[in-house]
């Protein structure tokens, strides 16, 4: 989200939390999904505490292989078997960044 919206992380959650907030959903439910896991209740929020304890750090698309990537294979696995992709906000945002091609 902040990547997109050339966002500091601070601004990410003061300013697009309701983007913030479906763009975590969609990543936390693929990773349950993916590792046969439950996430406690109140994700969200932690990542939005943390989020305000770093306000000032800015926000980028890096490092893919291990932080995106690992979310970006799930869908290109998902729509390789025919599926719908699990996380169609996190793909297009990488599309929009050049990240990936669409």
């Amino acid at each position: 989200v902040g990547a997109l919206r050339g966002a500091s992380v601070g601004e990410v959650e003061a300013q697009h939390s309701n983007e913030l907030r479906a763009l975590v959903g969609e990543l936390c439910a693929a990773g349950e999904r993916e590792l046969g896991v439950t996430l406690p209740p109140g994700v969200y929020d932690r990542l939005a505490a943390y989020g305000r304890s770093v306000a000032h750090f800015p926000t980028a698309v890096k490092e893919f292989d291990w932080r995106n990537g690992w979310f970006y294979e799930i869908s290109k696995r998902a729509l390789a078997e025919g599926k719908e992709d699990p996380m169609p906000k996190h793909t297009a945002g990488l599309v929009q960044l050049g990240v990936v091609e669409a």
